[in-house]
C-alpha cells in the first residue's frame, strides 16, 4: 500500500505516520528528512539542496522528485514496496509531479488520507506547545506538561510559547493551509482516492479509525 498522509499543522500527522509504519510496514518517506540527510550526505542532489538553501531560495519541486525519485528507486530495488508520503504532496503541481514519478517507476498512490481536525481543537494544540531554551524538547500544557510548570524534565531547562505559537499566527498558518490543501483534496476527490478520518480526539482513538478507513483492525 502506498499511502499520502494529509493534515493540518497539529493534526496529528507525526504521531500517526509513526504508528502507520509500524502497523502496516511502510516505509516512510518525509521530504523534510530526505533535503536534511542528502545535504548531510553530501550527495550530488545534496549540494545543489544545500546551495538553494545557502541562498534562501526554496527547493523546487523539480528538485524534490528528483530526490524522491532517487530514494524510492532505491528501496524499490531492495525489495521494500510500500510506502508513506508524509509532507509531500503539498500542493496540485506536487501531486502531479508524484503521479509521474509513480506511474514511471510502476507504482502509484493507493489513497490518500486526510486527517480532519476543528479549528477550535487545532489553536488548542497549537497554542499549548511549550519549548525548552536549553534542549529543545517540546511540551504541551494538556496533553504533554511537564512536571513542574514551566521547567524542562530533560535538562532543567525554562519552558517558553514560541512567538509563532498563538492565536494569530495559528490562525494566518491555517488559512494559508486551507487556501493551498483544498486543489489538493480536489484532486484525490476526482481520482476516488481520498479518505478523511475525524481526528478531533487523543491519537489512541484516532489510529483505530484511520485502521479501519484502511481496511485493517488494531
Amino acid at each position: 500500500m502506498n499511502l499520502v498522509l494529509l493534515g493540518p499543522p497539529g493534526a496529528g500527522k507525526g504521531t500517526q505516520a509513526v504508528r502507520l509504519v509500524q502497523k502496516f510496514g511502510m516505509l516512510q518517506l518525509s521530504t523534510g528528512d530526505l533535503l536534511r540527510a542528502a545535504v548531510k550526505a553530501q550527495t550530488p542532489l545534496g549540494k545543489q539542496v544545500a546551495t538553494v538553501m545557502a541562498e534562501g531560495r526554496l527547493v523546487s519541486d523539480d528538485l524534490v522528485t528528483s530526490l524522491l525519485r532517487e530514494n524510492l528507486t532505491a528501496h524499490l530495488a531492495a525489495g521494500r514496496n510500500s510506502f508513506l508520503f508524509d509532507g509531500y504532496p503539498r500542493n496540485l503541481t506536487q501531486a502531479q509531479l508524484l503521479d509521474e514519478l509513480l506511474v514511471s517507476l510502476n507504482i502509484g498512490v493507493d489513497q490518500a488520507l486526510r486527517l480532519v481536525v476543528s479549528k477550535d481543537i487545532l489553536m488548542q494544540r497549537l497554542c499549548g506547545r511549550r519549548v525548552c531554551r536549553s534542549c529543545g524538547a517540546t511540551y504541551h500544557v494538556l496533553f504533554g506538561p511537564p512536571a513542574k510548570e514551566g521547567i524542562c524534565d530533560k535538562c532543567g531547562g525554562e519552558l517558553y510559547q514560541r512567538a509563532d505559537d498563538n492565536e494569530e499566527s495559528i490562525g494566518n498558518r491555517l488559512a494559508i493551509y486551507d487556501k493551498e490543501i483544498q486543489p489538493l483534496v480536489e484532486y484525490y476527490q476526482a481520482k476516488g482516492l481520498l479518505v478523511d478520518v475525524n481526528a478531533d480526539e487523543e491519537a489512541d482513538v484516532v489510529f483505530p479509525r484511520i485502521a479501519r478507513a484502511l481496511g485493517s483492525e488494531v
